[in-house]
């Protein structure tokens, strides 16, 4: 018998297999998130107004529900949240029109003066420079302004129309916030209709994000007041000019963690540097960065810690990310999206019984209860009819309830648990 020449098949080794199957898997999952992020691009216009307005309920329910709680109808405890909302924007926007108006003459003669003193400084200090330099200096900044004229006007034509598209954002954001208030419940059950027996988990994940997000919020509205609180009174106490449009910059900069206070900060710097010289911001800037140093070891863990635990150096990714695909308002929205992802994804995981840990039927929600994840009601599944040889009388089921604990009340089917939106007396 001739013996074969074929060779045995070589078998791949297990790493390089296991590799293979993780590059295909990790291809396929990077084109979805391409696709998905091509997608929202395409519709920014639509999506960031939508993440914005999830923000703003978060931070306004607590109010709705305490004016549900009072007896109130939801429509009009929808109207009050808003139209309060609304005068605090306008009162802050009053504050810093009426100071601004008042100090600004005041702050450009300061500069001007501060420019003097700093001129003087450069021809009589150490630099030792001459008049004729400083003047090149002035004129190079001049032509400068003038060869880039046209992309001046361009940038101003482009923003005229993003002007337009701001102010349609803002009613479009402004529309989603009201509905999210006022049928929150509803839009939460007309969604997890869609997931069948998957609805119980994405309500779990729902509830989950729903918890960090508005922990987030409210943590994170607390400390920008006290930043912008205490660099207000900083700034007044200096007597620089439109410290409270300042204040009320920091306090919108602190939104955006690690980046916006940075941008915020060098605008008051300099400002006090302008207006009340380099002595007053090198004390700014000092009272600035122990300040910071208290928010982020002591305000931080405290009250935003609990929603968060990130990493600073996650939070500067994520930061970058959001800012490349969003700009401003995406890197605003993107510590709080990552952390409701982060958060959401062990309760999607998980096979947790829909029931919650008091046995009754009713899935444990969130603490304040949230406009978005009211909870359907699931029906239970529906128990066949005992057939004609067992014994399943009413008296008999009612005895085992009895027996059970369960006292004129009927165990929900172990299969689908009950749902109940805290939002349903409303």
């Amino acid at each position: 018998m001739i013996p074969s020449k074929r060779r045995a098949p070589e078998r791949v080794p297990p790493t390089l297999a296991t590799l293979a199957a993780w590059s295909w898997r990790l291809l396929l999952v990077g084109a979805a998130i391409y696709v998905l992020a091509m997608i929202i691009g395409r519709i920014s216009f639509v999506v960031l107004p939508v993440a914005v307005a999830l923000l703003l309920a978060a931070l306004l329910y607590p109010l709705t529900r305490r004016l549900r709680e009072a007896g109130l109808r939801p429509i009009y405890a929808t109207w009050i949240t808003m139209l309060l909302g609304l005068a605090v924007i306008v009162g802050i926007g009053i504050l810093i029109g009426t100071r601004a108006n008042e100090e600004f003459p005041g702050l450009v003669a300061q500069i001007q003066l501060t420019a003097r003193n700093l001129q003087g400084w450069l021809l009589h200090g150490p630099l030792h420079l001459k008049e004729a330099q400083i003047a090149d200096i002035v004129d190079q900044l001049s032509r400068q302004v003038n060869e880039q004229r046209s992309q001046i006007t361009s940038t101003l034509l482009t923003g005229a129309t993003a002007f337009v598209e701001v102010l349609a954002s803002i009613v479009l954001l402004l529309f989603v916030t009201f509905f999210l208030l006022k049928d929150g419940d509803r839009i939460w059950a007309w969604f997890l209709r869609g997931f069948g027996e998957a609805a119980p988990r994405v309500d779990r994940a729902g509830r989950a994000a729903w918890v960090t997000i508005s922990h987030y919020v409210h943590g994170t509205v607390a400390v920008a007041a006290i930043h912008g609180i205490v660099i207000g009174i900083v700034l007044a106490g200096m007597r620089v000019p439109l410290w409270a449009p300042l204040a009320v910059l920091i306090f919108f900069a602190s939104f955006i963690p690690i980046v916006g206070i940075l941008f915020a900060g060098a605008i008051a710097t300099l400002v006090t540097f302008g207006s009340q010289g380099w002595v007053y911001a090198l004390v700014f800037v000092g009272i600035l960065v122990v300040e910071q140093q208290l928010e982020n070891h002591v305000l931080q863990p405290l009250i935003v810690g609990r929603a968060l635990a990130f990493h600073p150096l996650a939070i500067i990714l994520v930061l970058a990310v959001g800012g490349v695909l969003g700009g401003i308002a995406g890197a605003a929205v993107a510590v709080p999206l990552t952390a409701v992802i982060y958060r959401a994804l062990p309760e999607l995981r998980s096979d947790r019984p829909a029931i919650g840990p008091s046995g009754n039927g009713e899935d444990a929600g969130p603490p304040d209860g949230p406009p978005g994840p009211g909870v359907p009601a699931l029906e239970p599944a529906p128990e066949p009819d005992p057939e004609p040889g067992h014994a399943g009388s009413a008296a008999e089921r009612g005895g085992e309830a009895e027996e059970d604990g369960t006292t004129g009340t009927a165990s929900p089917s172990s299969g689908a648990g009950e749902a109940v939106s805290p939002q349903r007396n409303g």
